[in-house]
């Protein structure tokens, strides 16, 4: 028979130890911000009216901001996120929660990213994390690259028909005789193809610091709007006489007049066109720029790969935007552990 061994005082210190030594990125994340930088912004979403004595008090912002910031870190719904908070040890300590503390449910956290999606502060909280940034002298304008990637969401199962009347802008009439039905529905996202590969979905469109590979500013399309057609909302004065480095995907006469007007110089990789290959200069042009461009796919490397994917389970675009603002803000911050950044 096991022998059975009761439950020592120091049992979860132990434990917690054993998972630091084990590099818990969670504790490197503690240890590289102070979350209370975004206390104030959460706390002016919140704010209301006393309505007396009585009710449950609201959980912490910051805990709650945290939570969000786990959630993309570990791409997990809303339900798994409350199951993973209250099954792993690493979470309750991120969270400074102990065994009797009660936790979140889903409905609890999907409440307050909603509360943050409606208020529009997520990208708020992103620049927040680059203002700290900047003041620690991180972003100092060393030129910027562009680039943009899919975020899927589920596929919808729509007729031929049903998805013509959303591309032109119309509700199909059924749906909106079944507001249950047009609830699940997203007339946002759109299809495209790449390579013969189809997507479903938006884009994440970013500029990101050609030396830190830190975001600096994103926008958010469905999967259909052509990468170039963002360039003018993603640039701004601190651009100006400085590189940008995209691929070939940024040329066109509309792309050289926005840089110019900014005084940038273009680092774009040319294209080739049918009767008009490249030459073997231009080749060799191109090979020097991607050395730098490329930084820029790391970005979307570490999404994948490190943070689970960029799929989003959400409805809409104005709830993609706040997604996807969280992914990046998430890169953000964990790009801050790699680089030995402390805010």
């Amino acid at each position: 028979m096991q022998n059975k061994k009761s439950r020592g005082f120091f049992d979860e210190e132990m434990r917690l130890d054993k998972l630091t030594k084990q590099k818990d990125p969670l504790v490197k994340l503690q240890s590289h911000i102070d979350f209370e930088h975004f206390r104030t912004l959460l706390t002016d979403v919140f704010k209301r009216e006393q309505k007396g004595a009585g009710g449950a008090p609201p959980f912490d912002y910051v805990m709650m901001f945290k939570i969000l910031v786990l959630q993309k870190f570990y791409n997990l719904s809303d339900d798994k996120t409350e199951f993973h908070i209250l099954d792993r040890m690493s979470f309750m300590r991120f969270l400074g929660l102990a065994l009797c503390d009660k936790v979140p449910d889903s409905k609890t956290i999907w409440h307050f990213r909603e509360e943050l999606t409606k208020a529009g502060v997520i990208e708020k909280l992103f620049n927040k994390i680059n203002e700290l940034l900047v003041n620690k002298g991180v972003l100092v304008n060393n030129g910027s690259m562009i680039d943009a990637s899919f975020v899927e969401v589920p596929r919808q199962r729509n007729s031929r028909d049903e998805n013509k009347e959303i591309k032109n802008g119309d509700t199909p009439e059924k749906w909106k005789l079944n507001p249950h039905k047009l609830s699940q529905k997203d007339v946002d996202a759109r299809w495209t193809k790449k390579n013969n590969v189809s997507f479903y979905g938006y884009k994440n469109h970013v500029k990101s610091d050609v030396k830190t590979k830190f975001v600096e500013k994103y926008a958010v399309t469905d999967a259909s709007v052509h990468d170039s057609q963002t360039v003018d909302a993603l640039l701004d004065e601190s651009d100006r006489d400085q590189e940008l480095y995209a691929d070939s995907a940024y040329t066109g006469e509309a792309i050289e007049k926005i840089l110019a007007a900014k005084n940038m110089k273009a680092q774009i990789n040319e294209k080739g066109y049918r009767n008009k290959p490249l030459t073997d200069q231009q080749k060799q042009n191109n090979r020097i720029k991607s050395k730098t461009r490329a930084r820029v796919e790391h970005i979307f490397g570490f999404v994948e790969n490190s943070m689970n994917g960029s799929v989003i389970r959400t409805i809409g675009k104005v709830r993609a935007e706040a997604q996807i603002g969280l992914m990046n803000l998430t890169y953000n911050l964990f790009r801050c552990i790699q680089l030995n950044v402390i805010l």
